[in-house]
């Protein structure tokens, strides 16, 4: 009897390979499904390359859709040695010539000569240095001036003070607290070898005429009273070592002075820096080259995103392989929805500018855009003022006094008919005291001040005043308490028909000047019976006939209207029309906004992305419980086959026994 033949363990029967070939035919789903998954991870990849040409996109538009960008100027000079200069969105282009012959430059001082700078100064009794700033008259000899000087204190630089005692009454004390206070004085110990080498130099930290200094001290050492009050119309202890002036120079032979040698006001919207004497050539002309390259990079990020539209949605019927997001709905939407954009009108600025095409712009049969350099040039040089309507948020207003200084996304384009019934004011006190030729202030005198909603207690130099000097006492006094500069309200004060005035700088229905007694001389002897001002108003108006908020000198559209997050300041003029508004959303502001909901964290991209980040989650998922039914059908099959391996085995043994049995009873007979 032959045996059974097979190659297992006891049978030769090929139990791996029969349980191999069967789990291949059992995996199939698994490779269904990386076939699946690897398809998903390639739309992955194209969706994260459209995402980044869409983004580069975005990217181009920035420029475009900065109002900055088509409102400033370039302003050039022909020796920026002379003097540089910068323009802003309210200069004029034009050509100016500019002589400059005199620089600003600040005061400086120079004490008595100290045998040491560390050695103790006097008592150190506790004595307060204060510090005025003003315009001095006179002209000093070896740093001296002469009897008949006068110093009148400049009321829009505040008075700082330094107190001098034990802890710091050296000459390198001194310094360092002057230095400390940030009192807009710098300090410095300058040695010229001689005896008494060492020198305290002080230097105004502001240039200009009105920046000269005047040093006074209140307290018993007179040790350092002497070294350091200095009255140009008194007593001095300093030396000037450099006299502060303003410069001078011509603008088109317009003379020009100025406290800095940054000139503002002289042109219009330009920012001049004079640096030496001499003359020079203004020219101011639109910022045309930023706008070219930025329609340039504009037109070229449009082009590489189509390209890459265009190659993720291709077929090529030769290998008939077709792109990894053809007919894929969200690329097909993205795609239509810019060329939509593009190809609509804007509202424009009222200039006649609606569409990219006037200014050279047009679409090519591939879907592509071109830019017709020549055209654009041309627009730019005759519609300058109109072509950034095209692109950012932008508006106009034909009164001169009224302007545009924000918008929102819900700002509709369109223009708006502007009508003021109420022009903004400021909170005045106008006294009713003619004052005298002199009043005099007691020592300690405080008053009680509320300013813009801020009450403070304000102390006056005690001293005797004519009217001009008692205006600038309070204003300097009150502009210069920490309580009212740490929130940046400010008053100013004059005298008008011999009485004093206050005003907050502050315009609207929170500004507010109050004041009150509080010590020392009575506010009766400033003021009169009067302590509280006129309240302040806010601008009102209407924009198309619909009531606008007002807040100070701002007017902003209604809530809900067509000119919602339009804010408009109106600086003066009268009430009734005041001319129209005109508001454009242009192209880069659209497609900006437009792209933020394509690549945006909820954007269109974003969405499907995260579509096929979970179907492959999925796929993970079932590829996990495929694999462990996988595992439990691969263990049936092997306990399957070993027992069949047994039985053959069982099988086998038994035929062996029985051949030899039958063998054996062959042989006996």
């Amino acid at each position: 009897m032959a045996g059974i033949q097979s190659t297992g363990i006891g049978s030769n029967l090929d139990v791996n390979g029969i349980v191999s070939k069967l789990m291949q035919v059992e995996s199939q789903p698994l490779t269904l499904l990386a076939t699946k998954e690897a398809s998903y991870q390639a739309k992955l990849s194209a969706y994260g390359s459209l995402s980044s040409a869409v983004s580069a996109f975005q990217s181009a538009l920035t420029s475009l859709n900065t109002p900055s960008t088509f409102q400033s100027l370039n302003a050039s000079s022909g020796d920026s040695t002379i003097a540089f200069a910068t323009a802003n969105s309210s200069a004029t282009a034009g050509s100016y010539n500019v002589a400059v012959t005199k620089l600003a430059q600040a005061q400086g001082l120079s004490s008595a000569g100290q045998v040491n700078s560390t050695d103790a100064i006097g008592t150190g009794t506790e004595t307060t240095i204060s510090f005025e700033f003003g315009t001095i008259t006179g002209t000093a000899t070896n740093g001296v001036y002469p009897g008949g000087t006068t110093f009148q204190q400049d009321p829009n630089q505040t008075v700082g003070t330094v107190k001098i005692n034990s802890t710091n009454n050296s000459l390198q004390g001194i310094r360092d607290a002057i230095n400390s206070a940030n009192i807009g004085v710098s300090a410095s110990i300058v040695g010229d070898g001689s005896a008494t080498p060492y020198h305290l130099v002080l230097n105004s930290s502001k240039t200009g005429a009105a920046s000269s200094i005047k040093i006074t001290s209140s307290g018993e050492d007179a040790a350092v009273t002497s070294l350091l009050a200095n009255d140009p119309a008194g007593t001095q202890h300093f030396t000037e070592v450099s006299t502060a002036q303003n410069a001078s120079l011509t603008v088109n032979g317009i003379a020009i002075s100025s406290a800095s040698n940054t000139v503002l006001g002289a042109i219009q919207g330009v920012s001049l820096t004079v640096s030496k004497v001499g003359t020079t050539s203004i020219s101011v002309s639109p910022n045309t080259t930023g706008i070219q390259a930025g329609v340039t990079s504009f037109v070229k990020a449009y082009n590489d995103l189509n390209s890459t539209i265009k190659s993720l949605t291709a077929y090529d019927a030769t290998t008939n392989k077709a792109g990894l997001l053809l007919g894929d709905s969200t690329t097909q939407s993205i795609q239509n929805q810019i060329r939509k954009t593009l190809s609509s009108s804007v509202n424009g600025l009222g200039g006649g500018l609606t569409t990219l095409s006037q200014i050279g712009v047009s679409f090519q049969k591939d879907g592509s855009i071109a830019l017709d350099a020549s055209k654009l040039s041309s627009a730019l040089a005759t519609k300058f003022s109109d072509v950034g309507g095209l692109f950012a948020s932008i508006g106009s207003a034909t009164d001169s006094l009224a302007s545009i200084t924000g918008s929102s996304s819900t700002t509709k384009a369109g223009s708006y008919d502007l009508a003021i019934t109420q022009i903004a004011t400021k909170s005045k006190l106008t006294g009713d005291l003619t004052l005298p030729a002199t009043t005099t202030i007691d020592p300690n005198t405080k008053i009680s001040v509320t300013l813009d909603g801020v009450v403070a207690d304000v102390s006056l130099a005690a001293g005797n005043y004519t009217p001009t000097d008692l205006a600038t006492l309070i204003q300097s006094s009150i502009n210069s308490t920490s309580a009212f500069s740490s929130v940046s309200a400010t008053a100013k004060a004059s005298i008008v028909g011999g009485a004093l005035v206050l005003e907050s700088n502050k315009f609207g229905s929170t500004s507010a000047i109050n004041v009150a007694n509080q010590t020392g001389t009575g506010i009766a002897l400033l003021t009169g019976s009067v302590v509280s001002g006129t309240s302040g108003v806010d601008v009102a108006g209407t924009l198309n006939g619909i009531t606008a908020t007002g807040n100070g000198q701002v007017l902003s559209g209604a809530s809900g209207s067509p000119a919602d997050g339009l804010k408009l300041l109106v600086a003066g003029g009268s009430t009734g029309a005041r001319g129209t508004v005109n508001f454009s959303v242009g192209y880069a502001t659209q497609l900006s906004g437009l792209l933020s909901g394509f690549i945006g964290s909820s954007g269109t991209i974003t969405s499907t992305t995260a579509g096929v980040n979970s179907s492959i989650k999925d796929i993970g998922k079932q590829r996990d419980v495929l694999n462990s039914r996988l595992f439990d059908i691969e263990a049936r099959y092997r306990a399957q086959f070993t027992a069949l391996d047994s039985i053959v085995s069982s099988l086998n043994n038994t035929s062996t026994f029985l051949t030899q049995q039958l063998a054996a009873l062959s042989g006996s007979k």
